[in-house]
């Protein structure tokens, strides 16, 4: 009865609760917050100190009793409590100016692909402890094929291919379900590790995770571009132990992912593969939709393209597809019933 009252006065959320970044939407605003998935914690009175973008700013930079924390690990939760107070803090932070008392919303969080029903579970659990009276699970390719807006309920095939931070997910969709699909541990993430190994061994220079990742942004690409980009990097040189800047090029640094763009391009063709017939003449028909936050890496769409023989397009705003899913669910409950993850505890 509580429940129903005080969510009377709460705002309904839809959250991508993603590896690198958490986004949030509500139905009357869009998308409220978008903020790295890091909390900032005081480990001598367990206290939040900042969570999000205050909270990045803290990666690699704290002092011995502050820890900068990614509570999610290949879009899992890795750090319970950690979730649940990042979860409060964005649940709140939407609240702040209603003025809602206790808010308890209900929320639709997309999950990946192939985690265990403990995994859920601890998601679940996170986002009803950090106060939402209902939870909704649904399967990140499904939110964001829905927020790209492809007919996801009718017999035709579509296939997503969403790269996050720690996740790639790679779905073929049809009648509200996916038919064939694979989960790799290869994302954005990786992508920064190779890029960081690849300037450790090459330069014998030490960067960090944020370098390498405006690295990526910067001057990444996975075909060569008309002029040479170059940029330069500072790091910390692993002979003298003295800070030193090195020039790296686009082509360096295509170099230093390829090989995970090949295992990511590989995977996609692995599902084509074994996926019926008549569904992958709808695909080649319809074409590949590249979401999430790794699509945006120049040349990727045409690579997949050559790779695979089927057109690939990137959707607009594609970082944003999974969440802008979830709250078109929030307003279509028929279609929410419909693709929703069965909970946890319903089994």
């Amino acid at each position: 009865m509580f429940n129903r009252f005080f969510g009377k006065f709460s705002k309904d959320l839809g959250i991508d609760l993603g590896t690198a970044n958490t986004l949030v939407c509500t139905l009357d605003k869009g998308i409220v917050i978008n903020e790295p998935s890091v909390v900032a914690i005081d480990t001598r009175s367990d206290e939040v100190l900042a969570v999000g973008d205050e909270a990045r700013k803290m990666i690699g930079k704290t002092p011995s009793y502050i820890q900068a924390i990614r509570p999610l690990v290949d879009g899992i939760v890795s750090d319970f409590e950690v979730t649940e107070k990042m979860l409060k803090y964005f649940i709140d932070k939407v609240h702040s100016e209603n003025f809602t008392l206790v808010p308890m919303p209900r929320v639709v969080i997309g999950i990946p692909l192939d985690i265990t029903e403990v995994e859920k579970k601890a998601v679940e659990d996170a986002a009803k402890s950090a106060g939402a009276r209902q939870v909704y699970l649904i399967e990140e390719p499904m939110a964001a094929a829905i927020g790209v807006r492809l007919p996801v309920t009718e017999a035709q095939a579509t296939m997503i291919v969403d790269i996050g931070g720690g996740t790639t997910d790679i779905a073929v969709i049809a009648l509200s379900g996916c038919v064939n699909w694979k989960n790799l541990k290869l994302a954005g993430n990786t992508l920064n590790n190779d890029i960081v190994q690849y300037i450790k061994d090459e330069f014998n220079v030490l960067i960090g995770e944020q370098v390498a990742e405006r690295i990526k942004i910067t001057i990444g690409s996975v075909v060569p571009n008309r002029e040479v980009m170059e940029m330069m990097v500072r790091g910390r040189d692993l002979l003298s132990g003295l800070p030193k800047e090195i020039k790296i090029t686009d082509g360096q640094i295509r170099e230093a992912i390829s090989r995970t763009i090949n295992q990511i391009i590989d995977s996609i063709k692995l599902i084509l593969e074994t996926t019926p017939p008549d569904l992958v003449s709808d695909i080649y028909e319809s074409g590949i939709v590249l979401t999430g936050g790794g699509a945006m890496l120049k040349g990727l769409d045409k690579e997949i393209s050559q790779a695979t023989k089927i057109p690939v397009r990137v959707a607009d705003d594609s970082l944003t597809c999974v969440v802008r899913g979830t709250g078109i669910l929030l307003a279509d409950a028929e279609l929410l019933v419909k693709v929703a993850v069965k909970s946890a505890r319903e089994l």
